[in-house]
């Protein structure tokens, strides 16, 4: 009997420590390059002073706005009428008859992903389409995986499934009319259509 409630004090100490230890591990400060620690809102990545050089929460590269106004300031309009920066490319290409992104696509992707994930007033659709070779219904099935495979990347990165709508026109809707590679190669896209609440 003496051995059990001696177990059971050192059990009852060791779990305190545990949980002193653990609760003590979660307040360090994140300190940055010059010695000085960073506070709350810069460790969840939501400010930017810009001299991190990577993204923060909404995806964005750190650069301003243009009016001199650092871009996490900037509501989600704006945001999306940006013409330049990540967010301006809204149309992803594939390869013929694949629905396989690739990396530099899957960049760009994560950047919209972060941005809807952020956002929580943002809704996106995601249009696939394809060329025109191939049946109707075929091509219609090609242009769901690749809106499909689009999707996957936005809700890795955090963006809600309610955010994330598809729809696949095929061949129906073009970019480029036309019977040439270039045409074909123009056509076979997901166009990620933005609305904001």
């Amino acid at each position: 009997m003496k051995l059990y409630n001696a177990m059971k004090t050192w059990m009852i100490a060791g779990l305190v420590a545990v949980v002193v230890t653990a609760c003590a591990t979660t307040q360090e400060e994140i300190i940055d390059g010059d010695g000085a620690p960073i506070d709350d809102q810069a460790q969840t990545g939501i400010v930017d002073d810009g001299s991190s050089g990577g993204a923060d929460a909404t995806g964005l590269d750190g650069a301003d706005g243009g009016d001199g106004m650092a871009i996490s300031d900037m509501d989600a309009i704006s945001r999306l009428q940006q013409t330049e920066g990540a967010l301006a490319n809204r149309t992803i290409y594939f390869e013929f008859d694949s629905a396989k992104l690739t990396s530099e696509s899957i960049q760009i992707l994560e950047t919209h992903g972060s941005f809807v994930a952020g956002n929580g007033e943002v809704s996106v659709r995601l249009e696939g389409h394809a060329d025109e070779r191939g049946s109707r219904e075929y091509n219609i099935a090609l242009g769901d995986r690749r809106a499909q495979s689009v999707r996957r990347v936005l809700l890795f990165q955090g963006a809600s499934a309610d955010q994330v709508e598809t729809v696949s026109y095929g061949e129906e809707e073009p970019a480029m009319q036309g019977h040439t590679e270039e045409a074909w190669a123009k056509n076979r896209r997901v166009e990620l259509i933005y609305t904001v609440n």
